[in-house]
């Protein structure tokens, strides 16, 4: 939270958002920072305006900080507290004659304070889940390239005559990549590897001698 946020509000309010945050797992750190709140949920990082008071003779002044803002944050909320129909229609009025991009950042009105910051904490936290979701699907997809990149890996490697899935496996806990293989030595893959000298002499004569792995392998 803001610092100079937290000093404009009343002592009560903060009360209400630091038990709030606590019951939701949240620590509040006060900071000398541009927005009114920076919320860190799964590694992203949500940053809010908090209007608790809406005035439009200080409208200029608010979206011209949104605006600056926003090019700052990637993910920007403005929440604004609008109690009556009055300040709701004034905010609207004000809204489209400030310019702002629509969308960019985000205005949310909200009735009440309290209203306001649960708004606040939940979208915050709702980014949070999308990240990580978001996270974990990249994961999977790594994951699935790995299997399939390994499934290729044995394909090749046990193309060569005499070696089994066994082999290819050690050869590529030892050894590495097929590029690693075919520029390796046989001492290397007999003191690497349970396979046999004559494997071992194989594997060597398939990557260096043009005789042998050009020559047919189908008897």
């Amino acid at each position: 939270m803001s610092t100079s946020w937290k000093n404009e509000q009343h002592p009560s309010f903060i009360k209400f958002i630091s038990a709030f945050l606590y019951a939701n797992s949240y620590r509040l750190n006060f900071k000398p920072i541009s927005p009114d709140f920076i919320f860190n949920c799964g590694g992203l990082s949500v940053a809010f305006v908090f209007v608790t008071n809406w005035d439009s003779e200080d409208a200029a002044s608010i979206f011209n900080r949104t605006k600056k803002l926003a090019g700052q944050f990637a993910n920007l909320y403005v929440v604004v507290t609008l109690p009556t129909k009055d300040k709701n229609d004034s905010f609207v009025g004000a809204y489209f004659k400030s310019g702002v991009e629509l969308g960019r950042p985000s205005f949310i009105p909200v009735q009440d304070l309290k209203m306001g910051f649960e708004k606040i904490v939940k979208i915050a936290h709702a980014r949070g889940v999308c990240k990580k979701q978001d996270a974990v699907a990249k994961l999977k997809a790594e994951r699935q390239n790995s299997v399939q990149s390994m499934e290729i890996y044995i394909r090749v490697v046990t193309s060569i005559p005499g070696i089994d899935n066994h082999d290819a496996i050690a050869l590529h806990q030892a050894i590495g990549s097929i590029e690693a293989i075919a520029e390796t030595s046989e001492q290397y893959i007999l003191e690497n590897t349970d396979l046999s000298a004559e494997k071992a002499e194989t594997i060597i004569r398939f990557f260096r001698d043009s005789k042998f792995y050009l020559g047919p392998k189908l008897k």
